[in-house]
């Protein structure tokens, strides 16, 4: 038996040297290579694939292919006066200090009807707004009237006559958006998540989302550092269908080509227009700003705004990119509609610039939570366009910039400070979220520590446990859950005590102040 393993092994030890001195004699080309196997690599080999080595060739049904591609057109605007805010907003909300009375609506109904310069907004809505426990105004199922707004070749406000007190944009982002919808492009159907208003007087909204907890893309960055390079071997919107764009959101200024070319456009040689216009086909640019459906939807009308998509911008906001943020709520014009930003560290899941906006037909906690001005001597630094306060009485610390002005210059004004604030955060390495309310005319920022605090292990095993994350809409009061068990006992106290884990403390809040401000 010794002897029958000596000879296999003496028979193996020849049959390795024979394959090692041929392969020694062939060329280099024909060396012996363990090939890949596709859907078995490391993340260094994804890395290599996408700088330069085998990677698949793009898809050709991608966002990154858009460049040419005939897509919609919304033409903005972008040096016209701001709109003053319809409704009051903030702690102007009518509703007092009492309890919000959760079984009737929560739409303020303004008359406007005195004002002959602009048509009435708000009315009452009907019963069929509502849900069925009359807890959550819902926006209306149709978002437009008559004809389809995408039928002809240029479509401007005057032409959507049908679409009474209703913004351009507004009609038809629901109306693309609905049609995803109807084309199966949602990961489930966000209109039958429950919902309901917690009894207090901020109002907090609970969403029960039982598909985004299971569907949503999990996070791909690191959570301690604000700003992180771009990376094209991670998630990013270049990587999403191009079916799911709905149009290219651009400036007046930037796009003449589009508007000279097309005859059926009223006043396109008025450049002092400020007539958004919209075009049902136009070329898109070599970085087109994209607005696209949110395929894990929090609300209704849920949508993306990606500035300068192909030009692979991380998640770091500057005045600029803010700056068509800030357009993107005045286009649609309704109080219901908020725009928010999440950097790196408080919560943004992809490392690609984006703003996320959606409609809720119910005030923010945020909005209603008590402000004070920042004392003179800070504020004595800033345009007379502007009022900086912070808010109280809230359980996260935080920032209330409003527009007084609807003068030419003020939002950009506004966007320069946001910029100013924003960056001043990500060199200190501090995650912030930044929510648009009432049209672009007042923006809320808060600095935020929620992910420190987790690796400090301050946060109770019971609030970890909801798997909550508390990002831009969740810090204005819209609590996204996942658990029904979290659903049925939320309250006010049960949000509150979440969100304190959010907040700097006064020692770090006050001294972010001094930071951004100078000090008193």
């Amino acid at each position: 038996q010794q002897q029958q393993e000596q000879q296999q092994q003496q028979q193996q030890q020849q049959l390795d040297s024979n394959v090692c001195n041929s392969s020694m004699s062939r060329s280099s080309s024909h060396h012996l290579t363990l090939k890949r196997v596709a859907t078995v690599v490391s993340m260094k080999q994804l890395a290599q694939d996408e700088s330069g080595g085998n990677a698949p060739p793009p898809n050709p049904e991608s966002i990154s292919q858009c460049q040419g591609a005939k897509l919609p057109m919304y033409i903005y605007a972008d040096h016209a006066p701001s709109k003053m805010q319809r409704i009051p907003s903030c702690n102007r909300w009518d509703v007092g200090t009492d309890d919000v009375d959760t079984s009737s609506p929560l739409c303020p109904c303004v008359d406007d009807s005195s004002d002959d310069s602009d048509q009435a907004y708000w009315t009452k809505p009907s019963a069929q707004a509502y849900s069925n426990d009359g807890a959550v105004p819902c926006m209306p199922s149709s978002p437009y009237l008559g004809d389809d707004p995408m039928s002809s070749s240029a479509t401007t406000t005057a032409e959507l006559g049908t679409i009474t007190g209703r913004s351009l944009l507004d009609t038809v982002l629901l109306a693309l958006w609905e049609d995803c919808a109807e084309k199966g492009l949602f990961r489930y159907d966000v209109t039958a998540c429950a919902t309901k208003v917690v009894p207090g007087m901020y109002g907090f909204i609970a969403q029960l989302n039982e598909g985004r907890a299971s569907n949503k893309r999990p996070t791909e960055v690191i959570v301690d550092k604000v700003c992180q390079p771009f990376t094209e071997a991670k998630f990013n919107f270049k990587k999403a269908y191009l079916k799911e764009v709905l149009f290219q959101f651009e400036p007046r200024s930037a796009s003449g080509a589009h508007i000279n070319d097309n005859s059926a456009t009223a006043n396109k040689d008025d450049e002092a227009s400020y007539e958004p216009l919209l075009l049902d086909s136009a070329a898109a640019s070599s970085s087109p700003n994209l607005v696209l459906i949110n395929v894990s939807p929090i609300e209704y009308g849920h949508v993306l705004l990606v500035p300068r998509v192909l030009d692979s911008l991380p998640q770091a906001m500057t005045a600029a990119t803010f700056m068509q943020a800030l357009h993107f709520a005045r286009e649609a014009d309704n109080p219901y509609f908020r725009v928010g930003y999440n950097s790196l560290g408080a919560y943004a899941t992809i490392n690609h610039l984006h703003f996320q906006a959606y409609y809720l037909a119910a005030p923010f906690p945020c909005e209603r939570a008590p402000t004070a001005l920042l004392p003179k001597q800070q504020s004595s630094r800033l345009s007379p366009n502007l009022a900086v306060s912070r808010l109280t009485s809230y359980p996260v610390r935080g920032f209330a910039i409003e527009v007084l002005s609807s003068a030419v210059g003020a939002l950009e004004e506004a966007a320069e400070l946001v910029g100013y604030m924003v960056s001043t955060m990500q060199r200190a390495d501090i995650p912030h979220n930044v929510l648009i309310t009432d049209s672009g005319m007042r923006i809320f920022i808060w600095p935020q520590r929620y992910a420190e605090a987790q690796a400090l292990g301050q946060v109770p095993a019971e609030q970890l446990d909801t798997g909550v994350n508390p990002a831009v809409f969740e810090i204005a009061g819209h609590m996204v859950l996942k658990r029904a068990l979290d659903y049925e006992v939320m309250d006010q106290d049960w949000a509150w005590r979440l969100l304190e884990q959010v907040s700097l403390s006064e020692e770090r809040f006050v001294a972010l102040i001094n930071t951004l401000f100078g000090k008193e």
